[in-house]
């Protein structure tokens, strides 16, 4: 998978998931922006010194986003890592909380993706968009306990396939993962006595987010990937 002189954005490239991402674009020559959130943030990144680091105070801000868009030559694939998660029973859910899964998740994977399209139509070179839906989104069930959470991914689920169709006919390509519990070292701290071993590595997800995203992908779209390792 040759990404050499590709300008990749991951968005949430600061997270567990979004390490792994940029190290393995990093691996095949990608040009990759990270937005980040704070100074803080940006300093402990491990690949600060090799990417274009970003500031980004709020994902689900319209200008900011146009902004960072706007500034990238050559968009080649937007890869939307960032989000959050709530666990919550529906009578313990404030309609902001609600509001708050919907923009960490939702919007911040719409108004991305709208703002790739526009900068891949700009090229006319055509590109590669990969959103994270979830288990959850694909199997609404297992979102007992956590309703707003699914709500908001099975929504980016939805826009994932929506938009497939809406920009094919451009080149672009758009597709979703969607992972169960992940092996990171704030899930092992939040559930240590689970089985860990049953959950997909990073690099894993990584793996496959990397090859929807290259050119070496050219007929999957609208495609929410399972990524559920054994759990």
């Amino acid at each position: 998978m040759d990404f050499r002189e590709r300008h990749v954005v991951v968005t949430g490239g600061t997270g567990a998931l979004g390490a792994a991402m940029v190290a393995a674009l990093l691996e095949h020559g990608a040009i990759c922006h990270v937005p980040y959130r704070d100074e803080k943030q940006r300093d402990r990144y491990p690949h600060r010194d090799r990417v274009t680091m970003v500031p980004v105070a709020d994902l689900a801000d319209e200008e900011a986003v146009a902004t960072l868009y706007a500034a990238i030559p050559e968009l080649w694939a937007s890869i939307h890592l960032a989000g959050g998660f709530a666990m919550s029973k529906i009578a313990d859910t404030a309609k902001g909380d609600l509001q708050g899964q919907l923009d960490i998740n939702f919007v911040t994977a719409f108004l991305c993706s709208r703002e790739a399209v526009k900068a891949m139509t700009r090229t006319g070179n055509g590109g590669r968009i990969v959103n994270v839906a979830a288990k959850a989104a694909l199997e609404p069930r297992s979102g007992t306990g956590m309703v707003a959470y699914a709500v908001s991914k099975a929504a980016v689920a939805a826009m994932t396939a929506a938009l497939a169709e809406e920009v094919v006919k451009a080149g672009i390509l758009v597709n979703a993962v969607a992972p169960s519990i992940m092996d990171t070292p704030q899930n092992r701290a939040d559930m240590p006595k689970a089985d860990f071993s049953h959950w997909p590595k990073v690099e894993e997800v990584a793996a496959t987010i990397l090859h929807l995203a290259s050119p070496d992908n050219k007929v999957t779209r609208g495609a929410i990937v399972p990524v559920y390792g054994k759990s």
